[in-house]
């Protein structure tokens, strides 16, 4: 009766106090959660129209370009960069 009795009073204690721990790490892992959240939630808020262009461009007070009506001014509002005619390839065998 000894030592089983030691036994299982070992092994209750040792129950109870994983079921204890495991309680107090569940918990720290919940509030660790919710401050990984806050922060999150402040860092980028759901509200802001940043990574949606299509919703910002509403807010514009005016475009800031309009659409040329003539050739001339096509090729003048292209930038440096941009070709001022559409590139055609030469027809025929490149290799001769």
């Amino acid at each position: 009766i000894g030592w089983a009795s030691l036994i299982v009073a070992g092994g209750g204690a040792y129950y109870f106090a994983k079921r204890e721990i495991n309680a107090d790490r569940r918990e720290k892992h919940l509030k660790r959660q919710q401050l990984q959240q806050q922060q999150y939630n402040m860092l980028y808020p759901e509200n802001d129209p940043a990574g949606h262009p299509s919703a910002e461009s509403s807010n514009d007070p005016a475009p800031t370009r309009h659409a040329p009506q003539t050739e001339q001014q096509e090729i003048n509002e292209k930038s440096k960069y941009e070709a001022s005619a559409v590139y055609k390839r030469p027809k025929g065998d490149r290799f001769s």
